[in-house]
């Protein structure tokens, strides 16, 4: 009985795919897909984000920087708690999608189409933020420290940088798969990440991505490719080193909890990076 139930289930599956129109793009192209699903569930980074401006600046946080904004899921919610925002991503799109909506708040289009990884804004910055790995789509050491030189050229003396990004672990990964569903109006989506491959030498790792989307009149796939640059804690920290005008404050994980930071070791997966910009040259911890 236990086969039969299987067989039809798979088949039950397959016809459900076949219903669903398949497209290789990108979730990236389509902004407000993206803003769903990277959007609902904002409110504990928006809180720690909060406290963490309030809590550890060597100055008061007025104007705040989001490297790789995407469509600025964060940006407009600080701008209504009266912060001056910005951002750049090297997608147009959703770059029009940020500033659209922030002229609709009744903010300035203040979102710009630049590299994450080389940017000068008009005014140094009392704050930034990038917290959902898109750091990781920096894929050589070079890129990586040209964007963290750039976040030091950008920020105030005393200003904050907080940056969330998945370390892998000395050991197995703990988490190599993720699904969430949301859901706003009429649209929604149900996303599935998985890992496929992790060269750890080579320090890259390939993530599929597959986001099945549902309107009142129409079902679609969407499905990628994704690679990511990879890290330890070990990495992370030496590639900071490099960087002596930024200095680890403190580590949070996905919890966003402001109370209760964590300690770095070799299995740290998931981490919130606290950096401030020195007015003097640091010495970094290597973990």
């Amino acid at each position: 009985m236990g086969v039969v139930s299987n067989k039809a289930d798979e088949k039950q599956s397959r016809g459900q795919l076949e219903m669903i129109e398949l497209t290789s793009e990108s979730l990236y192209d389509h902004p407000r897909i993206y803003d769903l699903l990277f959007g609902s569930d904002w409110k504990a980074e928006f809180d720690f984000l909060a406290a963490a401006f309030d809590k550890f600046p060597g100055r008061r946080v007025r104007s705040v920087f989001e490297p790789a904004c995407g469509t600025g899921r964060l940006l407009f919610k600080l701008a209504h708690q009266g912060y001056d925002v910005s951002g750049n991503d090297l997608n147009a799109k959703a770059v029009r999608f940020c500033n659209q909506r922030l002229i609709r708040h009744g903010f300035g289009p203040t979102a710009f189409v630049g590299d994450m990884s080389c940017f000068s804004l008009p005014a140094k910055v009392d704050a930034a933020f990038n917290l959902i790995n898109s750091f990781r789509h920096l894929h050589s050491e070079a890129a990586a420290l040209a964007h963290l030189r750039s976040m030091a050229d950008n920020l105030a003396p005393g200003g904050l940088y907080v940056l969330g990004l998945h370390l892998t672990p000395a050991g197995a990964c703990r988490c190599t798969q993720e699904s969430w569903s949301a859901r706003r109006g009429h649209l929604a989506a149900v996303s599935q990440m998985r890992s496929i491959d992790l060269d750890r030498r080579a320090r890259r790792e390939r993530i599929g991505v597959a986001v099945d989307v549902y309107t009142p009149l129409k079902q679609f796939r969407l499905t990628e490719e994704v690679v990511f640059r990879t890290y330890t804690a070990g990495q992370f920290s030496r590639l900071l080193a490099q960087v002596p005008e930024l200095e680890l404050i403190e580590t949070f994980d996905f919890a966003y909890d402001i109370e209760r930071p964590v300690r770095l070791d070799g299995n740290t997966e998931d981490v919130v990076f606290v950096i401030r910009r020195a007015s003097r040259r640091t010495v970094h911890p290597v973990y």
